[in-house]
């Protein structure tokens, strides 16, 4: 089997797992615990990963794959699909960038969360992290210009990303109400977190 070094709370494992759960290979990924910190590394991630960060995919042969981008690049490599990443053309950079603008969100997301949980009081700034948040209203914002063309069920990269992204705000940042300014994308995301592969992987603290 492959092992994935998981996190119950990641939005990016769970992106991860998405993709496992839409190319049938979740059945195939042993989840291990880790504990990634942006601080304290894990030594049973820093084994597989220099950057001790999740998540991290093992493969048969020992191999490591990491980010995210790529793990879910390899999943879907071994099925005969190319919904989740287009071939190529348009559709392949409209899913790319759409992957971007999701990883985009998640990323300022986290960085303003750790200010908070990860950074001594005394250090913490308000102005960084409020810099960071103007970078979550601004990909929201963006995703609400897109919501009309995302599909709700038949999901690229950049779909997956998304709702991943759009579940992490609602699992740690429910203060922003983001539905109150994203209309449309709230209508996508209501339809989208029902997909079964969204179901089987929403995050919860372990």
């Amino acid at each position: 089997m492959m092992k994935l070094l998981f996190a119950p709370t990641s939005p990016f494992v769970r992106k991860v797992m998405v993709c496992a759960h839409l190319t049938g290979q979740a059945d195939q990924i042993e989840r291990l615990d880790s504990a990634a910190h942006p601080v304290r590394r894990d030594p049973r991630i820093a084994a597989h990963n220099p950057l001790a960060k999740v998540p991290t995919l093992i493969l048969q042969d020992g191999r490591a794959l990491y980010d995210s981008r790529v793990i879910c690049e390899y999943l879907a490599s071994q099925v005969d699909t190319q919904t989740i990443f287009p071939a190529s053309g348009s559709d392949r950079w409209t899913a790319l960038t759409r992957q971007a603008l999701g990883d985009g969100l998640l990323d300022a997301a986290l960085l303003a969360r750790y200010e908070l949980t990860a950074r001594p009081a005394e250090f913490q700034w308000p102005t960084w992290r409020e810099a960071l948040l103007t970078k979550v209203t601004a990909c929201l914002d963006a995703i609400e210009a897109i919501a009309s063309g995302l599909s709700p069920d038949k999901p690229t990269i950049g779909e997956i990303t998304i709702g991943c992204a759009l579940g992490y705000l609602d699992f740690r940042f429910p203060e922003l109400d983001w539905r109150a300014r994203c209309g449309n994308a709230a209508r996508w995301n209501e339809a989208f977190q029902h997909l079964p592969a969204m179901q089987a992987t929403r995050p919860y603290e372990a």
